[in-house]
C-alpha cells in the first residue's frame, strides 16, 4: 500500500512539474508575441539603464532585449543574474576576447548574446543543434550567426511553418520584434533551454 501512495505522488508531482514547465513556456511564449504589436527600432546603443531591474527605453531594442523582456515576464532578472554571475566568473564569459573588457558592466553584458549563450549553458539547458525542426520546443531559445559574424537570438514559438515542419521563431533582426519562419535561415551556434 505505501508503494501504491508512493508511485502515485510520484506521478502527481511528474504531472504537476510537467504542468508548471508548459505554463512557464507557454507564458514565455505569450510574453515574446505581445512584443511583435508593439513599436521598437532597432537600436544597439549603450545606455545606461538601472540596476536591477533596467530596461532600456521601451520603443528601442535588439535580439537580446527581445529575450531579457520576455524572461521578465517569468520574473527572471537576466540583466541581475548574468551580472552576478560575470562578477563571480568573469573569465568564463568572452568579454575580454570579444569586447577588451576588464570588469563586468551592467549596463549592457545582459544585452550580448555571447554571454547569454555563457550564462543559458552554464545554468539552463545546452541542447543539440538539429536540422529538425521537430527538435526545437516552443520556449527554447536558439542562437545564430548572421553574415558570417554578427551574433543573435529568437525564442521558439508554438505556432509552425505553413509546411507544419518549423516552429516559428520571435526575434528582432533589424524590423522590430518579429514572428517569422527563419529557424533555419543562418548558422544555428547554440540551442538552449532556460528557467523552464
Amino acid at each position: 500500500m505505501q508503494n501504491l501512495i508512493l508511485i502515485c505522488l510520484c506521478l502527481s508531482f511528474s504531472a504537476w512539474s510537467s504542468a508548471t514547465n508548459l505554463d512557464k513556456s507557454s507564458r514565455l511564449i505569450e510574453a515574446s508575441l505581445a512584443q511583435t504589436k508593439t513599436q521598437v527600432t532597432y537600436n544597439g546603443a549603450y545606455f545606461k539603464i538601472p540596476y536591477p531591474n533596467g530596461d532600456i527605453p521601451a520603443e528601442f531594442g535588439v535580439c537580446t532585449d527581445v529575450v531579457i523582456r520576455a524572461y521578465r515576464k517569468l520574473n527572471i532578472d537576466l540583466q541581475q543574474l548574468v551580472h552576478e554571475d560575470m562578477r563571480k566568473d568573469f573569465l568564463f564569459y568572452p568579454a575580454v576576447k570579444m569586447w577588451g573588457q576588464h570588469k563586468t558592466d551592467g549596463n549592457i553584458d545582459h544585452r550580448r548574446v555571447p554571454n547569454l549563450q555563457t550564462f543559458f549553458s552554464r545554468f539552463g539547458k545546452n541542447l543539440p543543434i538539429s536540422t529538425s525542426g521537430k527538435d526545437y520546443r516552443p520556449g527554447d531559445l536558439v542562437t545564430w550567426l548572421v553574415s558570417g559574424n554578427l551574433p543573435h537570438i529568437g525564442i521558439v514559438t508554438d505556432k509552425q511553418s505553413n509546411d507544419g515542419l518549423r516552429p516559428l521563431i520571435v526575434h528582432n533582426i533589424g524590423a522590430g520584434p518579429q514572428l517569422e519562419d527563419m529557424l533555419f535561415d543562418y548558422k544555428i551556434t547554440g540551442h538552449y533551454r532556460y528557467g523552464l
